[in-house]
């Protein structure tokens, strides 16, 4: 059986507790993640016995490559005609469709299109498939991991003094593409001084002054997988407190690397490193969640936050990202992409972690 036919089958073996006879996959990482095509338009649809995937004329060749398996129909019309040309949903079925994601016009385009078919949000439900990751795609993550960590290395040799941000996050870009990447993850974060404290400091036009503790967040897309890393470095000698906010955020960091593993509840997870930055004082300065899960998207579940009681289990990938945002001073944060096993994790990335004083 085929990595893709068993994506299929646990697809379909949720059917029966979902209450539907059929599922429309309309989220393009969720299409990718069922059929293994990559392209930027489509739509698959999966009954019990069958399986179709959608998509246009610019596509042909791609598609026919990826989608092994799969009955594929290109079409000159929208998505959803080709779908209601070919009578794919029967009247009377019960379709559930990805709730976290379809567009509401969508939705109610489908409801015109397909009298007699109900349409049944249904949430988590590719997510919960693809929240745990098979070794390939694993795989795929440690290179798009090993791609941003040989970035950084060779971004170090550029940050000094006088340097925009933006320079910066365009070479960080540049350098992602030159080494293999498809593109970046999400929009590069470069924050220096007291943008530090603005925890998505878009890269700015400021220049990078001595003294100043640099955050830089970024990763890439390799074969479809992310990756997301983040590291804060002095530029020139840095405060002592930036020296002690740097150290509780490693060592609250690292806690909670310790900590993860299968089993875990993702709020405990979280809790392991917020407490520790709570004890040393900066608890109100860690405005965010600990982490997230990583795969065909930058943002996956599980969300490890204070609030969420998922039990993170073998398998997942997730990011372990504290930090400390001092507003009007500076911020810290340090990241690393993680495989949750049985009895911890494997950490993916290898850039370093101690304070780097450039």
């Amino acid at each position: 059986m085929s990595l893709m036919t068993t994506r299929l089958e646990k697809l379909r073996s949720k059917f029966d507790r979902l209450n539907i006879d059929a599922f429309l996959v309309t989220s393009i990482p969720h299409v990718r993640y069922v059929t293994n095509f990559s392209g930027s338009s489509a739509v698959a649809v999966v009954t019990k016995r069958s399986a179709y995937v959608i998509t246009d004329g610019r596509y042909t060749t791609q598609i026919h490559k990826e989608a092994r398996g799969w009955k594929i129909f290109i079409t000159t019309d929208t998505l959803f005609n080709e779908m209601h040309r070919r009578k794919l949903l029967r009247p009377g079925a019960r379709v559930g469709f990805d709730g976290n994601s379809l567009a509401f016009a969508s939705y109610r385009t489908l409801q015109k299109k397909f009298q007699g078919v109900r349409f049944l949000p249904k949430a988590d439900v590719l997510e919960t498939i693809a929240v745990v990751k098979d070794e390939g795609e694993i795989k795929k993550i440690k290179h798009s991991v090993a791609i941003t960590d040989r970035v950084f290395k060779e971004i170090l040799d550029i940050l000094r003094p006088g340097i925009r941000e933006i320079d910066v996050a365009a070479e960080i870009s540049y350098r992602q593409r030159k080494h293999g990447a498809e593109a970046d993850a999400f929009e590069t974060i470069v924050a220096s001084g007291a943008r530090g404290a603005l925890p998505h400091g878009r890269a700015s036009a400021k220049k990078i002054k001595r003294g100043e503790l640099v955050t830089l967040d970024f990763g890439c897309i390799a074969d479809g997988y992310h990756s997301d890393l983040t590291r804060t470095v002095a530029v020139g000698k840095p405060s002592a407190e930036a020296r002690k906010v740097y150290q509780t955020v490693l060592d609250a960091q690292r806690r909670a690397i310790d900590a993860a593993r299968s089993g875990i509840i993702a709020k405990d997870l979280d809790a392991v490193a917020r407490s520790y930055i709570t004890e040393k004082g900066y608890g109100r300065y860690f405005t965010h969640s600990l982490g997230h899960g990583l795969g065909l998207q930058i943002h996956e579940s599980p969300k490890i936050s204070s609030q969420n009681a998922t039990r993170i289990e073998r398998g997942f990938v997730v990011t372990i990202e504290p930090g400390i945002y001092i507003p009007r001073s500076l911020g810290v944060r340090i990241e690393d992409d993680v495989v949750i096993r049985d009895e911890g994790c494997d950490v993916l990335n290898h850039a370093p972690k101690e304070l780097l004083i450039l």
